[in-house]
């Protein structure tokens, strides 16, 4: 069911398959363009910022960006941010880095802030950020080995080297938040500003 009502299909400034996917089924055709940002420098520039602000400055990083590189679009950027208290973790650089990350989240509960912005000719039009809440389980060694085993290198493919829609389940014994959040696109809160837009019925 295709309901976009623009002229062009949106443009997202994003490599994350994830997110693609959730825009293409909710009816938004969508292009995508590099939008190549140093996010590290991004985040060591922003100072002392708490967790979901980062994830906004990111995203809007990369809507201006991708908003460069494709005048006169609607460009979409987005980005999530794992934290536990003020630690703020990355995508694991090793299935080593990726089992002391899930020691570290065992038996907590951690935030997945999830931000978009949109932008056009190098000005933001909409921005927002939307937390989830995910308890861990204890886990033992035994259970770690059996997680990564069954995981494989999807461990290395998101920030807390789980995906809560594979076995990454396995994990968790509570979850408080909307399941688009969640997968790093507060669609909920987007989809609203399309509507305003006239873009979506």
């Amino acid at each position: 069911m295709l309901v976009w009502r623009g002229e062009q299909p949106l443009v997202l400034a994003s490599k994350s398959a994830t997110r693609l996917t959730l825009l293409v089924h909710a009816g938004v055709p969508v292009e995508t363009v590099a939008a190549e940002v140093d996010e590290r420098s991004i985040q060591a520039d922003a100072g002392a910022v708490d967790p979901a602000g980062i994830a906004v400055i990111l995203s809007r990083a990369k809507a201006l960006a991708g908003s460069h590189a494709a005048p006169g679009r609607l460009v979409l950027g987005a980005d999530q941010t794992l934290a536990l208290g003020a630690k703020i973790y990355h995508k694991p650089v090793s299935i080593e880095a990726a089992r002391l990350q899930l020691q570290e989240l065992a038996g907590q509960t951690h935030a997945l802030h999830s931000a978009v912005a949109v932008a056009r000719d190098g000005e933001i039009l909409f921005e927002t950020v939307v937390s989830a809440f995910l308890t861990m389980r204890p886990l033992s060694d035994e259970a770690l080995t059996t997680y990564i085993t069954a995981a494989g290198p999807r461990v290395l493919t998101s920030v807390g080297a789980y995906q809560l829609e594979s076995v990454g389940v396995h994990l968790f014994t509570r979850v408080d938040g909307d399941h688009f959040t969640i997968l790093g696109l507060p669609l909920l809160q987007l989809l609203p500003f399309f509507r305003e837009q006239g873009l979506l019925p």
